[in-house]
């Protein structure tokens, strides 16, 4: 049986080990490392049920808590997950542990408030993930901005300052126009007699209401600039290098595997099914902007000299394929940009540390400063090898399947953008393959490289979980696509209502969920049904066929 209030458990976990460290004398490093590793594992291990308890069968968001929080205006207490937010919530209470553990040997100067930072960190992204109350997911939004700009500011390298507050700035800005936009969503469903007047931040209700499209038209650029400058999109990109070369390796690993994915789970929970007609609109915008960032990003990487920023730039362009994925609006690309991103966390988050680990051995990113790692590091060079092959695609591998689905979609929707998207894909091989040649291969002509110590237990343990996720899902992805497959219904019946239309011929398919027969669910005009919810499915006879009326 679920607990009572298990959200509220998964979300507070950290950051009641926050304030727990609050109590421990900042003599004492090594305590302070061993409860923050503990609370973080005991973050990770609290959201593992939430795998197993899913129903991905339901359409309807799962887990709910509801209370009171600002009555006066509208304000709840409102959580709830689907299938989107299962798979990001895991993935972020997973590569918080990975981020903690990480951090051990590396953080060696105010240690205390460098975990508490990152447990608060924690708290933050989780509760954007969960937040079903468009003010409380603006609160989460807005907590996650500060510990990241003090992890930069104050653990960073040589420029944090800099690209501390360049980070700041940027998300500020973006996260100020994002408000706006809330909040005349806000005041246009107020205003609108039929709803009673009422004031609500409920996301769900603003799922299910058809705003006046000049509203949508506005509200979606709005949502777009706070959005596009988190995920990174071209031409907003350009904190992201700066952010991740100059943040410790924990803070990168973070702002790759989690950060970044809040900008595209805007889109998907937001600007989707609550302004599909703008979404539908703007696609030509945002197809030619995510196109630019994949070949741009992946050349720029190419031309870096600095490992980590070419990892850095790495993001840009995968992030793209991401973005283009989903702004295509059909169903396989909009499932395989979701899987993207949990690959790009899993393999990007993994290169994150592995810079991380040579950095601390060394305290130099430059490329010509290392070759012939693999002499003196044979498993560290296994692991790498691994994650670059997981990165530009291998097939058993997870970055496989999140590229084919976008790939295949992107070609039913245009063969041109199914070239570009390729393209990102050849150059990424290129410069992954180009970057483990110059750091693995050949004589170690830097004597500084020849006593480099190989991966301790501690650094195989932050590389375990990710490797067997690698494999999971390039070999069997199917226990994630079914996570997946009502939420995407979910969305594409509000913006792409013509493909929700369409699988109602097929057999085991999805039906409204006010029920009928398949024949009367399907109107000549399919504009009719914007906001239908396709929840219970099609039954078949032992041939294979619909059983409930005939397809169109």
């Amino acid at each position: 049986m679920t607990p009572h209030y298990y959200l509220s458990l998964i979300l507070f976990t950290p950051l009641a080990g926050a304030l727990l460290l609050l109590f421990v004398n900042k003599q004492n490093a090594n305590a302070i490392r061993w409860i923050a590793n503990i609370v973080a594992f005991v973050g990770f291990a609290v959201s593992v049920p939430l795998w197993f308890w899913y129903n991905p069968a339901s359409g309807d968001f799962q887990f709910v808590e509801r209370l009171p929080w600002i009555p006066s205006v509208g304000a709840e207490y409102f959580l709830g997950v689907d299938g989107f937010s299962v798979l990001l919530i895991l993935l972020t209470t997973m590569m918080g542990f990975i981020a903690v553990l990480s951090s051990w040997t590396a953080i060696t100067e105010r240690v205390k408030e460098y975990y508490i930072f990152l447990l608060i960190l924690q708290t933050g992204m989780l509760g954007a993930f969960m937040s079903l109350d468009f003010l409380l997911f603006f609160l989460f939004w807005e907590v996650m901005l500060v510990p990241m700009y003090f992890l930069i500011g104050i653990w960073g390298s040589d420029n944090r300052l800099y690209s501390a507050i360049k980070f700041f700035l940027y998300t500020l800005v973006g996260s100020v126009v994002m408000l706006l936009g809330i909040l005349a969503l806000y005041f246009a469903y107020h205003a609108d007699p039929a709803n009673g007047g009422i004031y609500t931040f409920d996301i769900t209700k603003f799922h299910h209401y058809n705003f006046a499209y000049g509203l949508q038209w506005w509200v979606f650029l709005a949502f777009f600039l706070g959005f596009a400058i988190k995920v990174p999109m071209f031409p907003f990109h350009t904190w992201l290098p700066d952010a991740h070369t100059d943040a410790p390796t924990a803070g990168s690993v973070i702002l790759a595997a989690v950060l970044l994915k809040m900008g595209t789970y805007g889109f998907l929970r937001f600007s989707l099914p609550i302004l599909p007609e703008a979404t539908r609109h703007f696609v030509p915008m945002v197809v030619t902007l995510s196109i630019i960032g994949i070949v741009y990003g992946a050349l720029v990487a190419l031309a870096q000299k600095d490992w980590k920023r070419l990892v850095a730039y790495s993001s840009v362009s995968h992030m793209g394929m991401v973005m283009l994925g989903m702004i295509a609006l059909n169903p396989d690309e909009i499932t395989g940009s979701i899987i993207q991103q949990l690959n790009h966390g899993i393999s990007t988050g993994a290169l994150f540390l592995i810079v991380g680990i040579v950095y601390e051995r060394r305290h130099t990113r430059e490329i010509s400063e290392y070759g012939g790692l693999s002499k003196v590091m044979p498993v560290y060079a296994a692991i790498f090898l691994i994650m670059t092959m997981s990165s530009i695609g291998l097939p058993t591998l997870n970055g496989f399947i999140g590229e084919l689905m976008i790939l295949q979609g992107a070609f039913v929707a245009s063969k041109v953008w199914a070239a570009f998207a390729a393209s990102g894909v050849v150059l990424g091989a290129a410069y992954m393959l180009n970057l483990y040649q110059k750091t693995m291969f050949g004589k170690i002509e830097n004597p500084k490289n020849e006593r480099l110590l190989d991966l301790s237990h501690r650094e195989f343990a932050t590389f375990a979980p990710l490797l067997i996720l690698a494999f999971w899902m390039g070999v069997y992805p199917a226990p994630f696509l079914r996570r997946l497959e009502s939420s995407v219904a979910h969305v594409i019946a509000r913006v792409s209502p013509e493909y929700a239309t369409a699988k109602l011929a097929d057999c085991g398919t999805l039906l409204p969920a006010g029920g009928g027969t398949l024949a009367a669910a399907v109107p000549d005009n399919v504009a009719q049904i914007p906001g239908a919810q396709f929840l219970a499915s099609v039954p078949c006879d032992a041939n294979g066929k619909p059983l409930t009326g005939a397809a169109k």
